[in-house]
């Protein structure tokens, strides 16, 4: 996969603007934005994400994964799990540019809420990475199903038989 640094440039170039221009539109400087595009600055922060796709005239999803991707899988409570559907392609985490505090060697997968749906504490418009797992890791937040509902849960310790893990939340970035 295409580094976001250099998706961002080809992006710039694509909309037919220089650093400065960018930079204005989204309220930063233009070194920040070359220092962006140059991947000396790895986390960008989701409002700015959200501000960059805009600037560029682009989805969040192709800002982030690249124009292959048609839209971001999405979580639902029944259905195909967001790395099963057709749109989805796993993202390498170690090394990557991502704040995942979670030492995960795994490939892991963008997906979004889909809508009408209620994953707390994820809401419509919320950004995940998650991480497919059977196997209980470390506390955090997990993708859980009983009785056929999925869910996220908070666990300290291993949970008990009757759920099913999915998924490790590895990383949620909050919509505005």
């Amino acid at each position: 996969m295409q580094p976001l640094g250099a998706r961002i440039k080809e992006l710039r170039l694509r909309a037919e603007l220089n650093k400065a221009e960018l930079a204005r539109e989204i309220g930063v400087s233009d070194v920040t934005i070359s220092y962006w595009e140059s991947g000396a600055i790895k986390q960008i922060g989701h409002e700015r994400l959200v501000a960059l796709a805009d600037a560029l005239n682009c989805s969040l999803s192709t800002l982030l994964e690249g124009d292959s991707h048609s839209a971001l899988p999405v979580l639902t409570h029944k259905g195909e799990l967001p790395w099963k559907q057709i749109n989805a392609s796993p993202i390498e985490v170690s090394g990557s540019f991502l704040p995942v505090k979670i030492a995960w060697q795994f490939p892991a997968y963008m997906a979004t809420p889909g809508t009408n749906t209620y994953f707390a504490p994820l809401r419509t418009g919320d950004l995940v990475l998650l991480g497919p797992t059977q196997a209980f890791h470390q506390p955090g937040h997990y993708l859980v199903s009983e009785d056929g509902q999925r869910e996220l849960k908070y666990f300290n310790t291993l949970p008990d038989s009757e759920l099913t893990l999915h998924a490790i939340l590895l990383c949620h970035w909050k919509a505005a």
